[in-house]
């Protein structure tokens, strides 16, 4: 006679259990509806930071100069005829002479058997645009001024190395000194470098110059080839200035970070690659 009531207070205690768990499911219901709003906001902040991240870094300072001077015509007849006497001009190769722009001149001055002068002189232009990712014109010439001191300084066979600043030319400019020694029909030659590298805004300019004494010939004064080379790299960037200024904006930068390619080597350069 009691089993059917115990069965009935199990029936009662398991239909009193239901309301509760409809209320629980409720809650969590409720709690996850807020949780995706909350991600959803959160999405939402850092879209907006990423938006204004990208428009700031669109904003790059543009180029100062659009083209470069002729490279075998930007320094005048006299200073051409005091450091490289009566001599043969070669233009480096390039794709783009607004970009990248080089040449160079040898002269002997022969005087028989008693000794002669050799000169040597390259000039090198390089002049980068700005660019969204990379950075501004200026910002890619200052990366590649320092890299060109510095291979200037590491040159192969170079001794007594000595790097000081150059004044009043450009925005900034180094001297980079150092002898090389090479063979001369069987006979060591002294050449006395000098490389002049100079940063005029989005352009870097560089000035190597070497002058050797041949066939018993004194060697060089290394201050007076220093005075020339600097010469040299304030005319050209008198030329790069006078050669205009860009007015347009940003754009992919148009010259790498390395040397031209046609841009020829010295003499003593080859005979030192060669022993």
């Amino acid at each position: 006679m009691h089993r059917p009531t115990k069965r009935l207070t199990r029936i009662l205690v398991c239909a009193a259990a239901v309301p509760a768990v409809l209320v629980v499911a409720g809650c969590s219901s409720d709690s996850g509806s807020g949780s995706d709003e909350g991600a959803k906001k959160g999405s939402g902040a850092k879209a907006s930071a990423s938006a204004a991240q990208g428009a700031a870094k669109k904003k790059v300072e543009p180029a100062k100069f659009a083209t470069l001077p002729q490279a075998c015509s930007a320094l005048s007849k006299k200073t051409l005829e005091d450091l490289v006497p009566k001599g043969d001009s070669k233009a480096g190769s390039s794709d783009d002479e607004t970009a990248r722009a080089s040449c160079s001149w040898s002269s002997l001055d022969n005087n028989g058997v008693k000794g002669s002068q050799y000169r040597w002189l390259n000039v090198s232009l390089v002049r980068f645009d700005s660019d969204v990712n990379r950075g501004s014109g200026a910002e890619l010439a200052a990366d590649y001024f320092a890299k060109q001191v510095k291979d200037a300084q590491a040159t192969d066979g170079a001794k007594d190395v000595k790097t000081s600043a150059v004044s009043g030319t450009g925005d900034e400019a180094s001297l980079v000194r150092y002898d090389r020694t090479y063979k001369d029909k069987k006979k060591d030659v002294t050449s006395k470098q000098q490389t002049v590298v100079t940063r005029v805004a989005n352009v870097v300019v560089t000035v190597d110059f070497n002058g050797s004494g041949l066939a018993g010939d004194k060697t060089p004064d290394a201050g007076e080839l220093s005075k020339d080379a600097e010469k040299a790299a304030k005319e050209l960037v008198a030329a790069v200035e006078k050669s205009g200024e860009a007015g347009s904006g940003a754009g992919d930068a148009s010259a790498s970070a390395s040397p031209s390619k046609g841009a020829s080597k010295s003499p003593d350069d080859k005979a030192s690659s060669k022993n």
